[in-house]
């Protein structure tokens, strides 16, 4: 067996040697994040109002145009939780960035094939229910406000429940429309109807047990469908 030969001790490092696998790593990722927002902002900056510094309803339906979607489409509102916005029809910068920076879209074509894919954002049970909540609160348009008028709500049952329980949601509506206990509806009552739809089978209503402390007015919307008839 030949000798091993010996090995020369490796020089020790110095501080420039440290300081160049430095400036091969953490600025690159720096560099990459700061260009992404850098591409973001620009495009917070082309949609915004240049006197308010927000995007307002004005941008929105100006991006809305431009990635093909009605500013009414469901998608819009998923954008507006994956920002967490906190005024409806209104992006601050910040808000903005969140958004884009989790869909990773930095881009105008980036965005529009983002929001083309957000209702797969809301398909795991518990990011819909957070989705479901936020929608809610996201339609509170005025400070302290707790509720909901009911014209206001038909539209959002049928844009947020709609596709996933459209005959109970269209019964639900028919039922909003025509009662006169209620002119506005809060978070509670909200909640408790998808709850509903989720348990409670339409075809006989057999599931409802009244003893688990429903909202009077889901208890008043059992009762009229039975003495109606309406069935799915």
């Amino acid at each position: 067996m030949p000798p091993r030969s010996k090995r020369k001790p490796a020089p020790p490092l110095t501080s420039s040697d440290v300081d160049s696998s430095i400036r091969t790593t953490e600025p690159k990722a720096k560099r990459t994040t700061s260009k992404q927002f850098e591409r973001i902002d620009n495009m917070f900056a082309s949609y915004s109002n240049k006197e308010l510094g927000i995007i307002d309803p004005d941008g929105i339906e100006a991006l809305c145009k431009d990635v093909k979607v009605d500013h009414t489409d469901v998608r819009i509102l998923i954008l507006a939780w994956k920002m967490q916005a906190e005024k409806q029809g209104y992006f601050t910068q910040d808000e903005w960035r969140r958004g884009l920076k989790c869909l990773g879209a930095d881009t105008l074509p980036k965005l529009k094939k983002a929001i083309n894919g957000l209702k797969k954002e809301v398909t795991a049970p518990e990011s819909f229910e957070d989705f479901y909540s936020y929608a809610f609160q996201y339609c509170l348009t005025e400070d302290k406000q707790r509720s909901i008028d009911i014209e206001t709500l038909c539209v959002l049952f049928n844009l947020v429940l709609g596709s996933e329980f459209p005959s109970q949601v269209n019964l639900l509506i028919e039922y909003l429309k025509i009662q006169n206990d209620y002119r506005a509806l809060n978070m509670d009552h909200w909640r408790n109807f998808y709850r509903f739809f989720k348990e409670v089978s339409f075809t006989d209503l057999e599931s409802y047990d009244s003893s688990q402390a429903w909202p009077v007015i889901i208890d008043n919307f059992v009762e009229w469908l039975k003495e109606n008839e309406k069935k799915i």
